[in-house]
């Protein structure tokens, strides 16, 4: 795939960096490669993308404990559109760190992102019972502020190859509260390329409802049911122009070259005030799906050619 540039949340050391590495265009660059372009946010990764001084995005938009990222889907949901062309799943962990010096006790504040704080509030209200617990933009970021000595706080969670990259030492590792902790990355560019189908893929879309009205989520649901279309997440999102204004953020099975998604599509943009396309991509699972009878792309090739027969004798 060549070199191509690629913004991340960054510092370095975050778990989007860790993330980006497993993607083999990338797995063999230096740390320090240009293409490899550290973001302070999310928003900052993706208006990067927007305004073409990267060719793609590494972010954040779903963890197994903490639920779904916000501010990346809402920022898919608005602006210049971006689409999805890649995921990556990561297993997270974290650890506890410090300037060299610093022990367990005298720690008072800890800095580090807020979904990695939900994801070991038991542990630090057993072992930290009382301290301050202040959100950074990414728990890499609470590393590094750490390390340069300007930060108001005394200790860092990150994840624990952070603390070698910004001279820390780890006071507690494996700091979770679950094992099996896991976020979920996506790859995203401005749209012109969909990868090819692969037979396990998912559909990425923002949609949004003409107005708050009885049946509107079964009408959306209802296009998707009929046919076949598997729905893997969906929640609503605030459109953040009125109050009690929501659009739904939407992951299915298949990909838009897939007759049942591609019909489906058709079927909410008849239903929908909008229908955001933010891509189709190969899962990071390799998961394939269960069709039922009558929804494969040869039942639907089929019904096309009935349908046609039947216009024939009635023309």
């Amino acid at each position: 795939m060549g070199s191509r540039s690629i913004a991340y949340l960054g510092p370095r050391g975050s778990f989007a960096e860790a993330a980006l590495r497993t993607l083999s265009e990338v797995a063999l660059l230096s740390a320090d490669d240009p293409s490899l372009v550290p973001a302070v946010s999310v928003q900052a990764a993706l208006d990067a993308v927007r305004a073409g001084s990267v060719q793609a995005a590494l972010v954040p938009i779903e963890n197994s404990v903490e639920g779904s990222v916000s501010v990346t889907l809402d920022e898919l949901a608005s602006g210049k559109r971006l689409v999805i062309t890649d995921e990556v799943a990561l297993p997270v962990q974290f650890a506890l760190m410090a300037r060299p010096g610093v022990e367990l006790s005298a720690i008072t504040k800890v800095a580090t992102h807020p979904h990695a704080q939900a994801q070991v509030r038991a542990w630090t209200d057993a072992n930290l019972p009382g301290v301050a617990l202040i959100p950074s933009m990414s728990t890499a970021a609470a590393a590094a502020a750490l390390a340069d000595g300007t930060a108001n706080f005394d200790a860092a969670i990150a994840q624990r190859i952070a603390a070698d990259i910004y001279g820390l030492n780890v006071l507690a590792d494996e700091i979770a509260d679950t094992s099996d902790a896991t976020t979920r990355f996506v790859v995203v560019e401005l749209p012109g390329r969909i990868p090819a189908p692969s037979g396990a893929d998912k559909t990425t879309l923002s949609l949004f409802i003409h107005q708050d009205q009885p049946g509107a989520l079964l009408a959306i649901l209802t296009e998707f049911a009929v046919r076949g279309v598997n729905m893997t997440r969906i929640e609503s999102r605030p459109t953040r122009k009125a109050l009690g204004d929501y659009y739904f953020s939407v992951d299915v099975e298949g990909h838009v070259a897939d007759a049942r998604v591609s019909e489906a599509l058709m079927g909410l943009h008849r239903v929908c005030l909008d229908v955001r396309y933010l891509g189709s991509y190969a899962r990071h699972d390799g998961k394939e799906p269960v069709l039922r009878a009558g929804v494969t792309d040869a039942d639907f090739a089929e019904a096309r050619e009935w349908i046609d027969r039947l216009k024939g004798v009635t023309d």
